[in-house]
């Protein structure tokens, strides 16, 4: 315990963007890539130039903004390349070139509906992103950005950050915090799904997930009808949450039409902090046991062999966002979905780098397990 105490410690000493991070840059940057993000949010306004939204809760309500982030040419995959100093050179960092404020909810449909209008049909789609406990409103921003870049997402990127204050020390406020979004991360899920949308993919991480997984156990059954025909996929990324809790989420949940997509990892220094203030209870992101995970009706991306680009081994998700198409294609194949009548897993231990290797033609090896089988194994 004392050594992931210490972890941390030295982490929180490193530059964190606090205050004035997304400055404006206009300076030009041949082979930059921007993209544009709509922001839902329970946080309160920072009139500090450049933040825009700090780690406090607003008073009522919810509020919106916008914001067009540019990646620069350099970039790596999985990486958010910080500027040191704001605004930041957008030849070799992340650089905000436009942000402010949305009046209101019609407003912010207005222009989600904008965007998905200027998309092709059968290419009208949202991702949702909740970042999870610890997590700075510049910091939410900056890694959602790098996933849609990664993934090389087409469709528009919606935001939605509560207000954690980006301080180890406030787990409990963080929690806090996440139990007071749960009404406004459900308005903020009709809204994008009574929108022009096609469909929507949500991705959760960590504490997140439980904030999703509350969310959606509030909503009454027939509303939750409504809302599964257009969310294609639920990704739940290291989720922060008491194993047991999980399963009573479940079985209240019910069976999804698309079983939920659960990326672990054993190695997870930040969750095996959460279980040691827990009680000792496991984290789902963190679970021994992969199987008895897929039983309860979950497809499980294990990325416990993966080397980690943070000292926590907390945002491994965030190296997955290169390969989002082949996870995807993978999902889809018959022996990864298909039920038997053993009721046994249908497949485990799938090896992703050699089918990513295999799509691609290159000789690809990622050190991921796969672990699925049927639904089934949650009773009612």
């Amino acid at each position: 315990m004392a050594m992931v105490l210490l972890c941390f410690v030295l982490a929180a000493c490193g530059s964190r963007p606090t205050t004035g991070a997304l400055e404006v840059s206009l300076e030009p940057a041949p082979g930059a890539k921007t993209h544009y993000i709509l922001i839902a949010t329970t946080r309160e306004r920072d009139e500090t130039p450049g933040t825009f939204f700090n780690g406090e809760r607003r008073d009522k309500g919810m509020d919106f903004a916008e914001a067009s982030i540019s990646v620069p040419p350099s970039h790596k995959p999985g990486q958010i390349e910080w500027p040191d100093s704001a605004p930041g050179n957008p030849k070799t960092d992340f650089v905000t070139r436009q942000a402010g404020y949305i009046d209101g909810d019609d407003a912010f449909k207005a222009k989600l509906n904008a965007r998905l209008a200027q998309l092709p049909k059968g290419k009208r789609t949202v991702f949702l992103f909740i970042h999870g406990y610890n997590t700075l409103f510049a910091e939410g921003l900056y890694r959602f950005t790098q996933f849609v870049h990664d993934s090389d997402y087409e469709g528009v990127p919606v935001l939605f950050t509560w207000a954690s204050r980006g301080q180890l020390q406030d787990y409990v406020y963080d929690l806090n915090s996440a139990a007071i979004a749960r009404d406004s991360l459900e308005r903020t899920i009709h809204a994008l799904v009574n929108s022009n949308a096609e469909e929507v993919v949500v991705l959760a991480h960590s504490m997140g997930n439980w904030l999703m997984m509350e969310t959606a156990a509030r909503i009454p059954l027939k509303d939750r009808k409504h809302l599964d025909g257009k969310i294609k996929r639920v990704v739940l990324a290291a989720p922060d949450i008491d194993i047991d809790v999980f399963k009573a989420q479940l079985r209240r949940l019910g069976k999804p039409p698309n079983p939920y997509l659960i990326v672990v990892s054993k190695d997870d220094r930040a969750l095996r902090l959460s279980r040691a203030i827990a009680g000792g209870k496991e984290r789902v992101g963190a679970y021994s046991d992969d199987e008895e995970l897929a039983e309860l009706g979950a497809i499980v991306v294990d990325l416990t062999e993966l080397d980690s680009l943070d000292g926590a081994n907390h945002s491994k998700f965030a190296q997955l966002a290169g390969y989002a198409p082949e996870l995807e294609a993978l999902f889809k194949q018959k022996s990864i979905t298909q039920h038997n009548d053993a009721g046994a897993l249908a497949q485990t231990g799938a090896d992703l780098g050699s089918f990513i290797g295999g799509t691609v033609q290159t000789a690809v090896t990622l050190p991921i397990k796969i672990v699925t089988a049927p639904f089934g194994g949650l009773s009612q």
